[in-house]
């Protein structure tokens, strides 16, 4: 026989709390069915329409490598193409003829900033300048990217052992350069500064130049594409923990429904080896009936309203019930 015994709403506590996985891929693996993270080209190109098949990027999907650098220029970098440090506000003034003198226009974009602090993007602007791109699936970030696991590193007889880090503020940086951004809630990498640091002699080439472009080791995006990367991430989710307080107050549950308390009673067999309890004269047995008898929890069952078990939480041991304080029962689960 069941007992049941509401909650209140005070019984019921949820708790948020953030979980990580991290994640290392290493060159074919990024663009494997199961993994699925793309590289583009933004490139700065003079092309009105995209024309399919000419100027195309991607490893997974198709793109524009202009519409792909108009995307990203408008999403993340729209505040920033007058200064790294943002474009200096309009200041137009509202005449008394309703006439306005000055710019019309200001640099109010929401640019995806990951914290409060002074920002400093770059962005290229010149004809033919050009980023890469790289794009995680959410099935693998989760929520957001956790702040500092990003890591990028390639090799090649040209350029030496090339590390790309996050700081944790939202900046990809090689030592201490800054050499692009990363959108840590879109699961985007963006390499956009005009130098990257080669280990082999220390000097700075430029990064969408004939150099980095030009093919084979002297190709730092080949490098990006082929199978000399390396890339590793931490993935961010949002886990629910529900708190239920079952209080047993010192006059409540203090009597067990068990009938083999009752004396006269006898075990039967259902026909299959299992023994069930019978009820006999309905006496109680005389050592449940003194004052210090105490019953003893061993599972607690999660109902819904319409009395339909919903969980059941088992105790590591018996517990008894006092009768003289209220007894508290925590039971935990995530979802």
């Amino acid at each position: 026989m069941s007992i049941f015994k509401p909650f209140i709403t005070s019984d019921v506590i949820v708790s948020p709390f953030k979980v990580n996985k991290s994640f290392t891929f290493t060159g074919n693996e990024l663009t494997g069915s199961n993994v699925q993270i793309d590289r583009f080209l933004a490139k700065n190109i003079t092309a009105s329409l995209w024309v399919s098949s000419s100027n195309t990027t991607g490893y997974i999907t198709t793109q524009s490598q202009a519409l792909v650098y108009r995307s990203i220029k408008e999403l993340y970098y729209s505040n920033y193409i007058g200064g790294d440090d943002g474009s200096p506000a309009a200041t137009a003034s509202f005449n008394n003829d309703g006439t306005i003198t000055g710019p019309a226009y200001t640099p109010n974009y929401y640019n995806y900033l990951s914290n409060t602090l002074p920002p400093s993007r770059y962005f290229p602007t010149g004809s033919d300048e050009a980023a890469t791109v790289i794009s995680i699936p959410s099935n693998l970030f989760g929520e957001y990217l956790k702040p500092g696991t990003v890591n990028i590193s390639t090799s090649s007889s040209f350029f030496g052992n090339i590390i790309l880090q996050d700081d944790g503020l939202g900046n990809l940086l090689q030592g201490s350069l800054k050499v692009g951004d990363i959108i840590y809630e879109h699961g985007i990498i963006i390499i956009t500064n005009s130098g990257i640091l080669g280990s082999s002699d220390g000097y700075g080439f430029v990064q969408y130049g004939s150099t980095l472009y030009g093919g084979g080791d002297y190709d730092f995006v080949n490098n990006i594409y082929n199978s000399l990367i390396t890339c590793s991430f931490e993935s961010t989710v949002t886990l629910y923990e529900t708190q239920y307080k079952c209080t047993i107050r010192e006059n409540e549950f203090n009597f067990s429904n068990n009938p083999s308390l009752i004396s006269g009673s006898t075990a039967i067999s259902n026909g299959s080896g299992s023994l069930f309890p019978q009820p006999g004269s309905g006496k109680l047995n005389d050592n449940v009936t003194g004052s210090y008898f105490s019953p003893y929890i061993t599972t607690v069952g999660l109902y819904n309203n319409n009395k339909e078990l919903l969980a059941v939480a088992k105790l590591a041991q018996p517990l008894p019930v006092s009768s003289v304080t209220d007894t508290s029962i925590l039971i935990n689960f995530d979802f």
